[in-house]
């Protein structure tokens, strides 16, 4: 059930790059800036995910507290360039589409210190890796 919920969790991305290949005028500031929230959500989520493993550990190492806060606040500074009117949302989109495939480096530290769930990393890897490069897709259209 938590891959296809997962796998659904890509649609966004995946209508917002038909969109862009369609290259109507009309959608595409709408269709980037959809890009650009839900990736950070789901980036911001991912911290979420640290934070709730680090508290169920009986004794976790301080980088998990660290890498749990680190993706809202990476979300948090892509937004920069669009709130001091710098070129948007191509730099953000690729911060976040390099984020969410680097967050793969948490995951695995996390099933290598037995910290994670079973079968954790056959979840992360295709939607971490799909989610980015569909990011990275997104801000290269």
């Amino acid at each position: 059930m938590a891959m296809v919920l997962g796998l659904a969790g890509l649609i966004p991305q995946i209508l917002v790059a038909l969109t862009l290949f369609g290259d109507d005028p009309a959608t595409r500031f709408p269709a980037l800036a959809l890009a650009y929230a839900y990736a950070a959500l789901i980036l911001s989520f991912l911290g979420g995910l640290w934070w709730g493993i680090a508290v169920k550990s009986d004794d976790p190492p301080r980088w998990i507290w660290v890498a749990s806060v680190a993706p809202a606040l990476v979300a948090l500074a892509s937004a920069w360039p669009w709130m001091v009117g710098l070129p948007w949302p191509g730099p953000s989109l690729v911060a976040l589409g390099v984020a969410l495939i680097a967050a793969l480096g948490v995951d695995l530290a996390l099933v290598r210190r037995d910290l994670a769930p079973p079968g954790w990393l056959g979840l992360r890897l295709p939607l971490s890796l799909g989610l980015g490069l569909l990011t990275l897709l997104t801000a290269l259209l």
